[in-house]
Parts: structure tokens; C-alpha cells; sequence
């Protein structure tokens, strides 16, 4: 329901109130970025007073509107318009801006403040945040919606920056989105032409509007300060839901700052107790007090507020007469929003486990299968790699423009947008999103998948081709590091499984799992299938560590592996027993996991005292720590060749004869 507009001088007291809430708030920090939220303020009113649909007293009413500030660095413009819209967002809150333990943190934080739904900052990733959420809700209105009631109709708004729309993720995001005809995404640029180190001539002279069109978008250029031409612009963007649409807002930074307007210096410090001062004078801003909030301003978003509250309510009343009309679509409904899984998945997927030896990306498909049967909200797709990655769910549709029934997203070439995209799916909710592509390419992906594990998203990430073991590719294609830069993310779970009962485990902790990302490492070489004690409770597994063999009496080694390179300590433990030696073999295919296991239990695994030997096909350094002055790492540390797997295996060290050698000397003479 759009609002009409408020008189002009009562807007421009609106503005000014969000402008000088940013201002006081830096300046109180002493740190901040004040000039994009005074730049932006005009635009940013006209859409959640006019516009935007949100409901402060239910932050998470599934057809709200989204708001997602790409250019997250102006923050300051969210949290006032949070505190203005009645969300648990007070003026203390706004004076603790970037303090420790505050709700207004220095960029916004999906889940840590009320009324914010991704965490941004670092350019672009809003952006293509905003994409993810817009799939969403195509595929959710296309899935829930009847023909007489929708559940799902709303838009997705992003506020992007010139230094969003420079970052190649969002060049990525827009293609698909552009491709998709994610009509119902609209992004106000704020074209202020400046960036943190000085104007955008410097560095930029693309045409934005024609770059939007070519990937498929509707694009307009407004001036962002009048409110009429941003109101024409989005009555035309909310007119159609065909294409995503581009609104390039010519704006000033600092707008209303005597000297401050239109400098790079703007952008990311605060005005200055004198600077602060001229601009109170210039736009007739009371100089005290700070944090100033007319009553007439509380008045027109009360309003605003109250008027929304009737609306929400009448969706309400729609939600439950669909309820009524559709019982089983209404409770597969509640377990997506709840991502409801079985309690007995693990034990399901065992059951059925595949019997032949195989790569564990193949062994992973089958699996998946299985696991998408149980949980519906499982989608995802591959960055153009398919048939390698091998993360087709069979039998559903793939997800194409006019076709949103499907679970298959094509993401194209666009590894870093992929993991934008899956942040933004994860965060809207009803949905269990995946995404893969060879383990080397993760790289592409790392920014977004730190943003994941920092904002506790539930998504899943399947990393094939895991070592130089992948052959003649060579060293381009070949993961050395990848391992051990993901295992230093804080929160996110990596699993490399040796064979297909912990590729059921990575899969079942993965789907699982509700505090954070989980990564499935996988070969693409074939893998033995590995004997296990008769009686092994296979729960253990899910502890990220366990022991595979153990000796007759005390161990005199322990060696330890993942992956495709279990086998190769349980047969150098098998040889070395022949020889009288005790070895304990150790699977440690979640070392995060394992690392969060009491004491007592590491200790079973890895006794104190005993010489330990890790064997994995990447670099050693995360290994060092486990292992010990008195251990040894066998690993890579240096780049791949290309030659077949045998002869790799061979040249690095990475077999029977390897192991034992090495075995040998940490053991010593009996």
C-alpha cells in the first residue's frame, strides 16, 4: 500500500532528522561514514514511507519487503530508519553506534540488530545478496501461492554504491538476475559520483545504464534529491515484473555539509565539531540536542507504521484462509520455514548407503539424492560444472525464466555471485541452498563464504576435485592451500569424508546443522571402501574424529588421515602390525568438529606422549598442531604438476611405501 506523499516541508524535516541521527552518531563514535547517509536520505524516505512494507512488530513477517543496504558502510541511514520505523532500535542504540556489544555495529549484521536482513559491507556482496532473496521469493510464490490467495508478493529493494556496482560480483549477480527476469528486484544506485579515495572519473567511465540493459534490466536515470522523480521512478519499477530494475540516483554525498558536499573526505570520517555545526545552520537544524527526533516526524512514521499494521494484518487473515483451503501444502509450508529435518536422517542415509567403491563426489550425488527426498527446502546448483560436481537433484526441473518450480539453479560461470546468492536464499528462509563448484574455485568464493559463516547461514557447499590427485589438469586446477585457508574461517565446518558412510555424515551434519556453513570436500579420484571394527557405532563419525583401528595394547603410533588418504594409513598400519609394531589409526574428516570435543575424547584418539603422523594431500601447516614437536605431517607444500594420479601419488609421496618410511622413523628401533 503506498503512502501519499507528506507535505515538502514536513519531508524535508524527515530527511534532515535521518541526516543529522547520522551525523550525531559518527560524530559521537568518532569514526563512521556520514556522507552516503546524508546523500542518500532523500531517496531512502520516499521508499519506506511511500513504499517499503515491513512490520516492526513481527521483523520476520515472511512477505515483508526487503531492504538491503549494499553499500553497507553507510549504516547509520539503516539504523536511523530502523529507530524511525519502531523497530527495537533506540536512541541509545544509535548513541552506542560501534561501540562493543552495541545493535548498531559499524556495518550492518544480518540477525544481530532487528530490522536488518544480510550482513554487508564489503561492496557488492548486498547486491547480489538482494539477488539471492529475490529468487527466493519467486520460487516460494510460485511453490505456496493459489490462485485466489498469494503468500508470497512482495519486492526486494537494494541500496547500492558506485563501489557496489565496480565489484565483479555484482556484474555476476546482475547477469543471472537479468537472465532470470527477477522483476520484482529493484536497486537504487546512489550515483554521488565519489569514493573513499577520491571521484569515480578516476577510476570508472562505463555506462551504467547501458551495462544494466545489456544484462536484461530496466534502467532509469533520476535525480535522488527529488522526491517526485524517485516516486515516478519506483512507481514505474513497481508497474512491472518482468525485468529487475536498475534506478541510477544522481546524488550528492554529504548533501547539506557546506564543505563537506561532494569530497571523498565525506565518506568514511566524521564531519568535524565545525563542519557539524555549519551544516545544523545551513539546513536549520537546532544545534542541540543531539539525536534529535521531532514529534512530528515520530508522528508521520507512527502513521505509517499503523497504516502497514492494517495491511499486515489482512495477510494475516489471508495466511490462514490458505491454511484452511491447503492443509498439506500449509504444513510442507511450516517445515520449510522451520527447515525441518528428520531426527533420524543419518540413520535413513545409512541404510541405504551406495555399496561400490567410488570417487566421494559420486558417492556425494547418490547421497544427495536421498537427502532431498527427506528434506524438501534442499536446492542448489553448480557455477557451470555439473556434470563434474555431480549435484543434480534428479527428477526436479531446473530453474529457468517462466520456471520456478524447480530445486536446479544454473549459475553460470559466477562462483563469487553463487556464494552471495546462496547467503541471500539461506537468509530468507525455506530454503537448504548448495552450491559447487572444483575445491581450487573456492578461492573465487571465499568472500562470500566468510560472510556466510560470520552471519551463522545455513548453507551447504560441495567442493569437488580436492587434491593434485585430480590428475592432468595440473597445477592450476590442483587445491593445495584450499584446505588449510577454509579450515581458519571461523565457524564454517569443513568435511573431506574418506568413503561413503562419512560422505553420509558430511551430508547429514550439513543439512542439519543450524549455526553455520558446512563445506563437503570431495575426490575425483576413486576411493577404497574402509573396513571398520564389527560393532562401530557410526554415530562417532558425526564427533569430526574417531578411532578406525585400534592396536593390541597401547598404541606406539597414531596416525591420522582424511579423505582419499585413509586408505593409505590403513594399510601402512596393517604392514607395520606384520612387523610387530602398534599403530591407531585416526579419521578426522571434520577437524572443526573434532576440535570442539571434550578433552577426554581427544586424548582416546590422539593419547599423550604417542608419536602421531598426519597424512592429507594439502599443505601440513593445519596439521602442526596436532601432531607435535615429536610428530610429522606428510602432505604438499608447494604447487602440483600435470601428470596422471599414479605418478603424482608416487612423486609426492603420497603412498604405502611414503607412509611407512616416515612411520618407520618416528618409531624407531624396538
Amino acid at each position: 500500500m503506498k503512502a501519499v506523499a507528506p507535505p515538502p516541508s514536513l519531508a524535508k524535516l524527515a530527511v534532515d532528522t535521518i541526516k543529522m541521527l547520522a551525523v550525531d552518531a559518527v560524530e559521537k563514535a568518532d569514526s563512521g561514514h556520514p556522507g552516503m547517509p546524508m546523500g542518500a536520505a532523500d531517496m531512502a524516505f520516499v521508499l519506506w514511507y511511500r513504499y517499503l512494507r515491513f512490520h516492526p512488530a513481527d521483523p520476520g513477517w515472511p512477505n515483508r519487503d526487503r531492504f538491503i543496504l549494499s553499500a553497507g558502510h553507510g549504516s547509520m541511514l539503516l539504523y536511523s530508519l530502523l529507530h524511525l520505523a519502531g523497530y527495537d532500535v533506540t536512541i541509545e542504540d544509535l548513541k552506542s553506534f560501534r561501540q562493543w556489544g552495541s545493535k548498531t555495529p559499524g556495518h550492518p549484521e544480518g540477525g544481530h540488530t532487528p530490522g536488518v536482513e544480510v550482513t554487508t559491507g564489503p561492496l557488492g556482496q548486498g547486491f547480489a545478496n538482494a539477488v539471492g532473496i529475490a529468487i527466493a521469493e519467486k520460487l516460494l510464490a510460485t511453490q505456496m501461492n493459489t490462485a485466489s490467495r498469494a503468500l508470497y508478493d512482495h519486492r526486494t529493494y537494494c541500496l547500492a554504491g558506485d563501489g557496489d556496482l565496480m565489484e565483479g560480483i555484482s556484474h555476476e549477480a546482475a547477469s543471472l538476475a537479468g537472465h532470470l527476469g527477477l522483476g520484482k528486484l529493484v536497486c537504487l544506485y546512489d550515483d554521488n559520483h565519489i569514493t573513499l579515495a577520491g571521484t569515480t572519473e578516476q577510476s570508472v567511465t562505463d555506462d551504467v545504464i547501458r551495462r544494466f540493459e545489456g544484462y536484461g534490466w530496466l534502467a532509469t536515470r533520476i535525480d535522488g534529491h527529488d522526491h517526485a522523480q524517485v516516486a515516478a521512478a519506483l512507481d514505474a519499477a513497481l508497474a512491472q515484473d518482468e525485468r529487475p530494475v536498475l534506478i541510477a540516483a544522481r546524488t550528492h554525498i554529504a548533501e547539506g555539509a557546506p564543505h563537506a558536499h561532494d569530497t571523498f573526505q565525506a565518506h568514511g570520517a566524521p564531519l568535524g565539531a565545525e563542519e557539524v555545526a555549519a551544516t545544523k545552520r545551513a539546513i536549520g537544524w537546532p544545534d542541540q540536542p543531539t539525536f534529535l527526533v521531532p514529534p512530528e516526524v515520530r508522528e508521520l512514521f507512527s502513521g505509517r507504521v499503523a497504516a502497514l499494521k492494517d495491511e499486515y494484518g489482512r495477510w494475516c487473515e489471508t495466511r490462514d484462509r490458505w491454511a484452511e483451503e491447503n492443509p498439506e501444502k500449509a504444513q510442507v509450508w511450516q517445515a520449510r520455514l522451520s527447515s525441518a529435518v528428520p531426527a533420524d536422517l543419518y540413520d535413513r542415509l545409512l541404510e541405504k548407503l551406495p555399496g561400490k567403491p567410488d570417487a566421494t563426489r559420486g558417492l556425494a550425488a547418490r547421497i544427495e539424492q536421498l537427502v532431498a527426498e527427506h528434506v524438501p527446502g534442499l536446492m542448489g546448483g553448480a557455477a557451470d560444472l555439473e556434470p563434474s560436481t555431480k549435484t543434480t537433484i534428479l527428477g526436479s526441473p531446473e530453474i529457468q525464466p517462466g520456471d520456478f518450480t524447480g530445486r536446479n539453479l544454473r549459475f553460470g560461470v559466477r562462483e563469487h555471485g553463487m556464494g552471495a546468492i546462496l547467503n541471500g536464499l539461506a537468509q530468507y528462509g525455506g530454503f537448504v541452498p548448495f552450491g559447487s563448484t572444483f575445491l581450487v574455485f573456492s578461492d573465487y568464493m571465499r568472500p562470500a563464504v566468510r560472510l556466510a559463516a560470520l552471519g551463522r547461514l545455513h548453507v551447504i557447499y560441495v567442493w569437488t576435485h580436492d587434491s593434485v590427485l585430480l590428475g592432468e589438469d595440473g597445477p592450476t586446477h590442483q587445491p593445495v592451500e584450499q584446505l588449510a585457508a577454509l579450515r581458519l574461517i571461523p565457524g564454517l565446518h569443513v568435511f573431506r569424508p574418506a568413503d561413503a558412510l562419512e560422505v553420509a555424515a558430511a551430508w547429514a551434519h550439513a543439512v542439519t546443522r543450524r549455526d553455520g556453513p558446512t563445506a563437503l570436500v570431495l575426490s575425483r579420484q576413486k576411493v577404497p571402501a574402509i573396513a571398520r571394527p564389527e560393532g562401530f557405532d557410526a554415530k562417532l563419525v558425526l564427533r569430526g574424529g574417531y578411532v578406525l583401528r585400534k592396536p593390541v595394547g597401547d598404541p606406539e603410533l597414531v596416525l591420522m588421515a582424511t579423505g582419499s588418504e585413509l586408505s593409505l594409513a590403513v594399510e601402512a598400519a596393517g604392514a607395520l602390525a606384520r612387523e610387530g609394531r602398534r599403530c591407531q589409526v585416526v579419521s578426522l574428516p571434520c577437524l572443526e568438529l573434532f576440535e570442539a570435543q571434550p578433552r577426554a575424547w581427544r586424548d582416546e584418539l590422539l593419547p599423550r606422549g604417542v608419536p602421531r603422523l598426519s597424512i592429507e594431500a594439502g599443505r601440513t601447516e593445519p596439521w602442526l598442531r596436532w601432531v607435535g614437536e615429536d610428530g610429522a605431517a606428510i602432505g604438499i607444500d608447494r604447487f602440483g604438476a600435470s601428470a596422471p594420479d599414479k605418478v603424482l601419488a608416487e612423486k609426492f609421496g603420497l603412498t604405502e611405501a611414503a607412509v611407512l618410511a616416515r612411520a618407520r622413523e618416528l618409531l624407531g628401533p624396538r
